[in-house]
């Protein structure tokens, strides 16, 4: 009963992400927040939806630049596909690239998210994010890419499954970071 519970909070989280997301700027707050929310079930702590709201709020001093910059990168990551999509003589090389960077563009971000805490600097997060997707722990950063990849495949099969998958995903940042830190 209790991963039933586990797999309803990821439902509830993926949704409020989606909600939180909605004005871009709040991307990585969003993020945050449902990573938070899925860690404060796990730690028998509150998941009230006003809760969650208030670690967006809490999430959101310091984020702007880095919403913006990551939603103009993948803006532009996706604008360079459609592009390269209408023939382009070696696009197909670059659609690779473009997925690759995406892909990494992603990892950061979402170990940035599961790191957050309230007295962290999101500067300092991403930076340490960036520095464990490659050198500090990769396999993490493995994990999380097996993610993504059931997500585009699920989401791709039937879109509204976006929500739920949103919510796994989030629940598989927030186990990878656990497996980071240790046993608690």
């Amino acid at each position: 009963m209790r991963r039933f519970a586990l797999f309803g909070e990821c439902l509830t989280a993926g949704l409020l992400v989606a909600l939180a997301v909605l004005p871009v700027v709040t991307l990585l707050p969003a993020l945050a927040a449902g990573c938070a929310h899925i860690r404060a079930h796990v730690d028998g702590e509150s998941t009230a939806i006003r809760t969650f709201f208030a670690r967006v709020g809490a999430a959101y001093p310091g984020s702007l630049p880095l919403s913006l910059g990551v939603a103009a990168g993948y803006a532009v990551l996706a604008t360079d596909v459609l592009i390269l999509r209408a023939g382009v003589p070696g696009g197909g090389v670059v659609v690779a690239v473009c997925a690759v960077v995406a892909v990494a563009l992603s990892v950061v971000v979402l170990r940035a998210a599961a790191g957050w805490s309230p007295d962290t600097r999101w500067t300092q997060l991403v930076r340490q994010a960036a520095h464990l997707a490659v050198r500090g722990d990769p396999s993490g950063s493995l994990l999380l890419v097996m993610a993504l990849a059931v997500l585009v495949v699920v989401t791709w099969q039937l879109l509204p499954l976006v929500v739920p998958m949103l919510g796994c995903l989030l629940m598989a940042a927030v186990a990878v970071e656990r497996r980071r830190a240790g046993p608690v």
